[in-house]
């Protein structure tokens, strides 16, 4: 397996400081790694839900060892060639045990939802990814999604594609190379109670199908907690992806992770932000493409505004001035999502 990056990433916010807190305090306690395989037990198939069963509990800062399933079925896989011994078991035992009105209403097999002890309404939720690995050698991409007129015949739509876990690349066709970033199209915590069982399929506040590929290994997602314990859920591995998403899928693959899970009652959020390496990153999602720009620009000036204390007007002058405005997703009906990229490099 191909690991993508480990704790401790230079650039990541915090992770420095992390790691020489550890080393200066020998006292703290260190995290746990908990191993969580993605089995019928596991996951929640379609769904975030304030009522799930979770799968594990966790002390925050933690962090989960997890197994992700690309979103298929073995028969599709087999239709499209993959052989027998490469289709996992794990997805085998899933379809087939995990059915009825335990799916849905969305399509994603999520791994979780996980407990993180302390965590409350209000408080948010700090989502590292530490690394990313490829456990098999394959993913997929159908044609449907936000121009389905430029799809060929149903039978042909959707495309196996071999990845280069060694190069890390993936042929498209012959003389055309995509190459490979992995990242976990959803993560996210169970929504307010008073929504209910909630699809899987559209990216709201509680986060879930981002589909954000700036969230590569290094990154941090943060995300505002709704129910005790968060119930944080992970899915929909993607070996590659370009912003929009415009065919409805990515290479949908599986992928399994290195996690860190902590509670931040310093923080008040009411969208979803993250940072890499060398962004700021702030997020939001509506039927309207419109109203989840306004909102997605609006939560970059507020964070500008908390955090390196300018006026709004400055913080939406350097926006414009510095800041990237990007369609994160058109596909995830009925929500299209918007975030906003502004570099750390023009904070000296």
């Amino acid at each position: 397996m191909r690991r993508l990056a480990s704790i401790g990433a230079p650039g990541v916010l915090g992770a420095a400081c992390w790691v020489l807190l550890v080393s200066a305090a020998p006292d703290a306690q260190t995290p746990k790694t908990h191993r969580l395989a993605a089995t019928p037990d596991t996951v929640a198939y379609g769904y975030y839900w304030s009522e799930a069963k979770p799968a594990l509990r966790i002390a925050s800062g933690d962090i989960i060892d997890v197994d992700t399933l690309l979103t298929s079925n073995p028969n599709t896989l087999r239709r499209l060639g993959v052989p027998e011994d490469k289709i996992e078991q794990s997805l085998k035992d899933i379809v087939e045990n995990v059915t009825g009105e335990r799916r849905g209403p969305g399509g994603h097999i999520l791994t979780g939802p996980v407990f993180v002890e302390g965590a409350m309404p209000g408080n948010v939720l700090e989502v590292k990814v530490l690394s990313i690995d490829l456990p098999i050698d394959y993913g997929y991409n159908g044609c449907s999604g936000f121009v389905p007129e430029n799809c060929g015949p149903q039978a042909g739509r959707t495309v196996l594609l071999q990845l280069d876990r060694e190069k890390m690349i993936s042929e498209f066709l012959p003389g055309i190379v995509v190459p490979l970033k992995p990242f976990f199209g959803s993560m996210g915590v169970a929504p307010a109670p008073e929504l209910g069982r909630v699809s899987s399929n559209p990216p709201s506040k509680h986060a879930g199908n981002l589909d954000n590929r700036e969230l590569v290994a290094g990154s941090t997602l943060y995300i505002p907690i709704f129910v005790p314990g968060a119930l944080f859920e992970v899915g929909d591995g993607h070996a590659a992806q370009g912003d929009g998403e415009v065919s409805q899928t990515a290479i949908e693959t599986s992928l399994r992770g290195r996690i860190q899970l902590t509670v931040r009652t310093d923080m008040t959020l009411t969208w979803p932000r993250a940072e890499t390496a060398t962004d700021y990153i702030t997020m939001a999602a509506d039927p309207d493409l419109t109203v989840a720009t306004r909102t997605a620009i609006q939560e970059m000036v507020n964070f500008l505004a908390e955090t390196k204390k300018l006026t709004k007007q400055q913080a939406y002058q350097l926006t414009s001035i510095a800041g990237h405005v990007a369609v994160t997703q058109l596909v995830d009906k009925p929500n299209h999502g918007v975030h906003v990229k502004l570099p750390k490099s023009v904070f000296k």
